[in-house]
């Protein structure tokens, strides 16, 4: 009778444990730092829990110094989807097993953005053309090196195009966010400074008065709207729910407002393909530094540059084919 009674007990036992809850998955969602991590938690944050809720995952924010952080996270696998510029974005295909399979959509229903030129409301520059022939007596604020807006876009387009290297031809340059750098204009610690419509726009959200110290003097071609990324081994169940998640998200009054305060209305369904325009302007940028530079031998610059040309049009035939 004891061998019986103790057995049923451990039958029982068996059934309870069996009974218990499954733990959770955990999903790491990666933040590019386009500004403090505080500021970025606030925003994003209630989206985060959100997802939580609606896919039954575990979510947790994933935050880094900088872009190459959350490259890097993804790269070992302590990131499974992220929020990323074009640039950064496309790092993370080519080196940390990711693809794009979402994007950004603006408040206003766009799908793209502006990178910019800012000084102090009270400096004396004007446009480009000022900022260009005083450089040597000007320190930049430029933008982290994965940035889309902060480096590849001005570097070719406002820079590179004009012969100039922003790295070498100013007094001074020093790197740092977006955020960072709107308030080195505004203490006036740099000259004129990168940065995007978007970020500014979220600026005069988080710093309404110091806003009103930053003026635009050159705006670029418009810049596709930013990815979202997840690991390609990423479970495809997971991958169904989180997709499903964010591409049906911002239907409701309390989901607009929360979107409104990351300057989005939601996501729509993206690819790969967006970052074709980003890998030729990379391209194009490093053709414009290529021929500018007289270090190297004839044959070697035409030998660089014909391998530039060859990617490039074979990206031109990408194109071509997906339209």
């Amino acid at each position: 009778m004891k061998h019986l009674f103790a057995s049923t007990l451990v039958a029982a036992g068996i059934a309870l444990a069996g009974a218990a809850p499954a733990v959770a998955q955990t999903v790491n969602f990666g933040i590019i730092s386009t500004e403090s991590s505080a500021n970025l938690k606030t925003a994003w944050q209630p989206v985060l829990d959100d997802m939580a809720r609606a896919t039954g995952l575990e979510v947790r924010a994933f935050f880094a110094p900088d872009y190459a952080g959350v490259i890097e996270g993804m790269r070992f696998n302590k990131v499974q989807v992220a929020w990323m510029g074009n640039k950064s974005a496309m790092e993370a295909v080519d080196r940390a097993n990711a693809e794009v399979f979402a994007k950004t959509v603006n408040r206003d229903g766009s799908e793209g953005y502006y990178s910019l030129l800012v000084v102090h409301r009270d400096s004396p520059l004007k446009s480009l053309d000022d900022v260009l022939r005083q450089r040597a007596g000007l320190t930049l604020g430029f933008g982290a090196p994965n940035s889309t807006s902060g480096t590849a876009v001005p570097g070719l387009y406002a820079f590179a195009q004009n012969k100039v290297d922003p790295v070498k031809d100013f007094k001074r340059t020093v790197r740092a966010n977006h955020e960072t750098n709107l308030l080195a204009v505004v203490n006036r610690q740099v000259d004129v400074a990168t940065n995007n419509n978007e970020n500014v726009e979220r600026f005069a959200i988080t710093n309404p008065e110091k806003s009103k110290e930053v003026r635009e003097i050159w705006r670029s071609p418009m810049i596709a709207s930013d990815p979202i990324v997840w690991r390609k081994d990423l479970d495809p169940a997971i991958k169904a729910k989180i997709r499903d998640f964010m591409l049906g998200y911002g239907r409701t009054d309390r989901e607009r407002d929360i979107l409104a305060k990351l300057g989005q209305s939601g996501w729509r369904a993206s690819t790969d393909a967006q970052l074709v325009p980003i890998r030729q302007l990379e391209l194009a940028r490093a053709r414009t530094t290529i021929e500018n530079d007289t270090a190297p031998a004839a044959e070697e610059r035409s030998r660089r540059l014909a391998e530039i040309d060859g990617r490039l049009a074979e990206l031109g035939r990408l194109v071509a084919r997906a339209n």
